[in-house]
């Protein structure tokens, strides 16, 4: 007697893509997870100490409390082939949710003011706070918007994410 296989049940786990953010310089071309050994070298390297121990004991990004300065030491601390400095480091850009402080008529600019690549501009409306704009051909990706922002209101995405 034969057992059949539920590829509908199976496919759900499939289905599931992580949303964590590795760090930059990672191989296009490979699984993180399936090359990755979690030996914590790019954790140890990371100058900003943004890289953090995620699902699973792999290295994931938090801008909680500081931002990626591409330093480009992860990568070259990592023992594995996971890293490729010849590519883009990523295709992160920040994007303003809902919750922004400028929605409630609150002038606020601190993302702006962190911004080193001036990608965040403020628009200004009559009887309104001034909105942020941002501006996805200068944003790095960095995350040094997210942490000052009072309303938690700065996700840093890739544009198939923001889609979702």
């Amino acid at each position: 007697m034969t057992q059949s296989i539920n590829h509908s049940r199976r496919s759900l786990f499939n289905r599931r893509k992580s949303t964590a953010i590795r760090p930059p310089w990672v191989r296009e071309d490979i699984e993180f997870t399936d090359v990755c050994t979690r030996c914590s070298a790019c954790i140890t390297a990371c100058e900003t100490h943004i890289i953090r121990k995620g699902d699973g004991g792999f290295p994931e990004l938090s801008f909680q409390d500081n931002e990626c300065t591409f330093c480009t030491l992860c990568a070259k601390a990592c023992p594995e082939a996971l890293f490729d400095l010849t590519q883009t480091p990523w295709h992160y850009k920040a994007h303003v949710q809902d919750n922004c402080l400028t929605q409630q008529g609150i002038w606020c600019q601190s993302c702006k003011d962190a911004c080193e690549p001036r990608a965040i501009t403020f628009t200004l409306s009559i009887g309104k706070a001034p909105t942020p704009k941002i501006d996805l051909n200068l944003c790095t990706g960095c995350g040094a918007c997210v942490a000052p922002c009072p309303s938690q209101a700065i996700q840093i995405k890739t544009d198939e994410q923001t889609k979702s």
